[in-house]
Order: C-alpha cells, then sequence, then structure tokens
C-alpha cells in the first residue's frame, strides 16, 4: 500500500487490427511498472473500429466512443484513486479519448501508441498496401468504376452480385494488413498519435514505431522490439512526473497545442484532428478554437509525402528519422515552440537535441523550400453557408477554387445511389450530403465511401463534396465537412436546394452559397427539424448532449 500505484488503460478489444495486441503492451507496462517499484493495475476501455463500422449505421457509434474512453479512464482513476495513468491507445478516437481523461484527472500520465500497421505487400509487386488500398479497390470502389464501364463485363457481374470484383482486389485485400496497428499512412490514428508526441505527452518516437514485428520464418511475431523498449521508457518518464509533480495540464500550454497543430499541417494530417485537438484542449482548460487553426494553416507548409495524399507509410516516416526528425527540422526551421514541457522532465528541444535528423536523400518529408503546398491542406472555412465555420482538407491536387449548382442528399447512402444512377448527372456539381453531422447523424459518421464512390467514378476533379459530417483521414478529393451549425438544428446547409449555387474558395477561405439573407430567413422560417434518429439508449444520450463541431463535438459542455 505503501507504493506508487499506476492505473494502466489500455483500449484493448480483438475486433480490430489497431487494438488487437494492445493487452501485450499492457502486460509488458505493468512489467515495467513492477520492476520500477510501483503497482502496475490493468483495466480495459471500449473502442470502434472505424474501417468495419464505415459506411453503416454503427459508423453512428465511432465519434461516441471517443467521450466514453474519456468517461470510462476518467471513472476508474477517479473511484480507484490511482497516483498515475499510463494509457495504451490504438485506433482513432482512442488517443484524444486518453488524452482528454488525463487532462480532467490531472495525475501524472504517459501515453504508449499501440503503433502503426506495417506496410503490406502483394508478392511479386512493388507497392505500398494499407487498410485504405483495400477499400479502395473494394466493392465501394468498384461501383464507382462500374458504372463509368471501367472494368470489363466479367468484373461488372462480380459487382452486381456484391461479390469479389477480380482475383486482383482479392489480392490486395489479402495483403493490406500484414499484421496488428493502425492504419498506415497520416490518417486519423497517425495523425493523432503524432500530434500528441508533439504535445509532450508521449516519449520520443512514440508515434512512428511500428506494432508488430512478423516472425521471420512467417509465424505470429510479436510487439516491435522499439515499442517494448518504448513502454520502457514510458515507464521511466512516468517515476520521473510522479517524483517532480509534472501533470498533464502543466505539459498541455497552448503554445504546447500550437505545435502539435503545426506538426499536423506539415504532415498532412487528417481534419479530424480540428475536433479532436480542440476537445483536448478544452479538457485541459485551453482555448483552442478553428480561428488558431486557420493561423497556423497560414504560417506552416505541407511538407509530407505520405499517404493519402502521398506515396509513403508512417513506417517509411520512421526509417528515415520518425516524428522526433520532422520536430528537429520544424525546429530548425523556427516553426516549433522548441521550449514546452513534455513527460520526458525536458524540452520538446531537449528531447531532440541529440536524436538524428532525417536521412540524406529521403523524399518522405520534402524541405521547406519545395513544400508540397506553400500553406496547411486543412481549410477554416466561413461563410453563409456555415457562419460558425466548415473544415476543408484540400492539398491543390483537385484544384483550390470551386463553384457550381448544388445537389443535395439527405443522407450518404442517397447520394451514393445518385452517382451508381448517372455519374455523368453530377459533374460540375457541389454534391451537399447533410443530416450527417454530430446530432443529425447521429455522430459525425465518415464519409469515406462517398469520397470513395466519387474517385472510382472518375469524378475526383469534377465535384466538390461538402457535408455536416467529417471526413476519414483516408479520404481525398475536393472536399469539406464539419460544416456548422449542422443540418438537424437548422444551420444553413439544411436550406440550400438543387440548383443554389455553391462557392468554395480555399484561398479566400470561404464557403457561401449565392442566396440573400431574406431567402435564407424565408427558408428558415418554413424548415421543419426531422425526428432523431435514436430516442433511447446511447446514442440518444449522445444526440442531447454532444456539443457543435466548432466545439470540439465534446458531449461535458
Amino acid at each position: 500500500m505503501n507504493k506508487v500505484q499506476v492505473g494502466i488503460a489500455s483500449v484493448w478489444y480483438e475486433g480490430n487490427p489497431c487494438n488487437m495486441h494492445l493487452l501485450d503492451i499492457a502486460g509488458a507496462a505493468k512489467e515495467s511498472c513492477e520492476g520500477s517499484g510501483m503497482v502496475g493495475l490493468r483495466f480495459n476501455s471500449i473502442g470502434v473500429s472505424d474501417g468495419i463500422s464505415n459506411g453503416t449505421d454503427g459508423m453512428a457509434y465511432s465519434l461516441q466512443s471517443r467521450d466514453l474512453i474519456a468517461d470510462g479512464i476518467e471513472t476508474v482513476m477517479g473511484a480507484q484513486f490511482y497516483d498515475a495513468n499510463l494509457s495504451i491507445p490504438g485506433c482513432d478516437k482512442n488517443m484524444p479519448g486518453c488524452i482528454m481523461a488525463m487532462a480532467r484527472v490531472n495525475r501524472p500520465s504517459v501515453m504508449v501508441y499501440g503503433g502503426t500497421i506495417r506496410a503490406g505487400c502483394r508478392p511479386d509487386k512493388d507497392e505500398k498496401l494499407d487498410i485504405i488500398s483495400a477499400f479502395q479497390a473494394s466493392a465501394v470502389q468498384a461501383y464507382g468504376e462500374f458504372v463509368t464501364e471501367k472494368i470489363d463485363d466479367e468484373t461488372r457481374l462480380g459487382v452486381v452480385r456484391h461479390a469479389c470484383p477480380t482475383d486482383d482486389w482479392l489480392d490486395v485485400v489479402r495483403h493490406a494488413c500484414p499484421g496488428p496497428g493502425a492504419c498506415g499512412g497520416m490518417y486519423t490514428a497517425n495523425t493523432m498519435a503524432s500530434a500528441i508526441e508533439t504535445l509532450g505527452m508521449s516519449v520520443p518516437y512514440s508515434s512512428s514505431i511500428p506494432a508488430w514485428e512478423p516472425a521471420a520464418n512467417g509465424g505470429k511475431g510479436g510487439l516491435h522490439p522499439e515499442k517494448v523498449s518504448e513502454v520502457r521508457r514510458a515507464v521511466e518518464a512516468l517515476q520521473h512526473c510522479i517524483a517532480v509533480g509534472l501533470k498533464p495540464r502543466d505539459i498541455m500550454t497552448k503554445h504546447a497545442f500550437e505545435n502539435a497543430v503545426r506538426l499536423v499541417m506539415v504532415t498532412g494530417g487528417s481534419t479530424n484532428a480540428t475536433i479532436h485537438l480542440i476537445a483536448m484542449a478544452r479538457a485541459a482548460g485551453v482555448d483552442l478554437t478553428l480561428h488558431d487553426f486557420r493561423r497556423i494553416a497560414a504560417e506552416t507548409p505541407f511538407l509530407a509525402n505520405l499517404k493519402p495524399s502521398g506515396k509513403y507509410v508512417m513506417e517509411d516516416l520512421h526509417a528515415v528519422g520518425g516524428t522526433p526528425a520532422v520536430l528537429k527540422y520544424m525546429l530548425q526551421e523556427g516553426l516549433l515552440h522548441g521550449d514546452c514541457m513534455t513527460v520526458t522532465g525536458k524540452t520538446i528541444a531537449e528531447n531532440i537535441a541529440d536524436l538524428p535528423p532525417l536521412a540524406e536523400g529521403q523524399d518522405v518529408i520534402y524541405p521547406v523550400s519545395k513544400p508540397v503546398k506553400a500553406t496547411g491542406h486543412i481549410a477554416i472555412l466561413e461563410g453563409n453557408l456555415a457562419p460558425e465555420g466548415a473544415v476543408g482538407k484540400i492539398t491543390g491536387k483537385e484544384g483550390v477554387r470551386f463553384s457550381g449548382p448544388a445537389r443535395c442528399f439527405d443522407a450518404e447512402e442517397e447520394m451514393m445511389a445518385a452517382v451508381v444512377q448517372d455519374p455523368q448527372a453530377l459533374k460540375g456539381a457541389v454534391i451537399v450530403i447533410r443530416y450527417e453531422g454530430p446530432k443529425g447523424g447521429p455522430g459525425m459518421k465518415e464519409m469515406l465511401s462517398p469520397t470513395s464512390l466519387v474517385m472510382g467514378a472518375g469524378l475526383g476533379h469534377d465535384v466538390a463534396l461538402i457535408t455536416d459530417g467529417r471526413f476519414s483521414g483516408g479520404s481525398h478529393g475536393f472536399c469539406v465537412g464539419h460544416v456548422a451549425p449542422e443540418a438537424q438544428v437548422g444551420g444553413p446547409i439544411a436550406l440550400v436546394r438543387d440548383g443554389d449555387l455553391v462557392t468554395i474558395d480555399a484561398e479566400t477561405l470561404e464557403i457561401k452559397v449565392d442566396l440573400s439573407e431574406a431567402e435564407l430567413a424565408a427558408r428558415r422560417g418554413a424548415w421543419e427539424a426531422p425526428p432523431y434518429k435514436y430516442t433511447r439508449g446511447t446514442m440518444y444520450r449522445y444526440i442531447k448532449t454532444v456539443s457543435s463541431a466548432q466545439k470540439g463535438c465534446v458531449t461535458d459542455e
């Protein structure tokens, strides 16, 4: 009873490659804690697989899981009164959920990321595969190709039967995920893990170390040796935090969050970082807003050649120096507050001082002199269509401005049916998918299926897509999400009709519909809110308590 008790919280469950190995990491953490003279006491949280739930009603539960994870860890830490916390997340919502709990409880805490998945590779093929490769090679993508007659009759027949369209597609699926770990590109999981390492709440290299080391003889394999080493370093850091009384809110300052946002811009991270970092900051008592994202985006170049818009995966970044090498380069270029404290008890500048820089000749991170884009890829847009803001992931590959007539759909399924029926009819349109927001979706369902379908139908350069829902970190195209206020509460997106001229401009940061205030007011007067999609249970409670995307979709406002 005289020993320090460490609550070891893992988001372990067997239904997802991102999380299936976390109990092993928790076991290593318990062993390390006890070897250091502390008591390690494990407990688990719930989790949701975005990849499995995407495109189904199950996706409504995904964003909610972030707050349930935070609530669960806070509850156990509060009730058991553990002296410190070591949390082990794996999939997208896990990381912010763990950090939110740490900020609320505010006892010495360290996060150990479950790790990125290794790149998949088909035999005799020189390509890197990941879960998005499988998704976009799947029936959703094939439907897009089917309706534009890009694939042969035999394949078309397979698509219609909802079967694997080709052996080639099946080959991609079989080899895309070679073992445990989170989605390999700079999707939401790796975005949040690298942002949290930059924030100072995990030890160096946590976000880029792969999760798993395959066996040399083709067997099961085991935890990556560097991940096991990271656990030991994390426990050492936690001991230091306990000894000196260093707590999460001492580390998670406004400058630390600015560092995290800037890292997201440099690496081309997921738009989901906006709602998660705002929610984490709120839990820490820090005022972080979409205007901070807008300001930092204007000052920060996009440098990473990482999926989904680039070539490489997180494992490749680790091979050329990992997240610390990126931070070292950012510090050199004046893009980092180097004096921010971290869980090691050292500043971020001190952490990376003796670590190697990016490898010579690498092309995973481009130099500031030759960026992918001179400013951040995440555009915070405002206008009469989104008075509370909207978030675009606009790399410039599909242009920076789009104007066209609206085509409105009140659910993602309606939009997908329209693309399958007549994709050419959507050319030149701004596709509006609404009633998919925090309350209306509910849960801001990810629009990975619609964006995959658009790309598969060859419409990537011919349409824009806006929604009060959100996007997967793997989505790409001319996409704007998080439109707020959402349709369910009568936001302007609910008032748009087919044919209304909508303009999205990533240079002026505007999103507007060509309607007068008088016309919008008239339509608002005639509008009636549709009934909630859930009337009891956890989703009903979520609908009643969730805030807007502008405020991070928190449930404890």
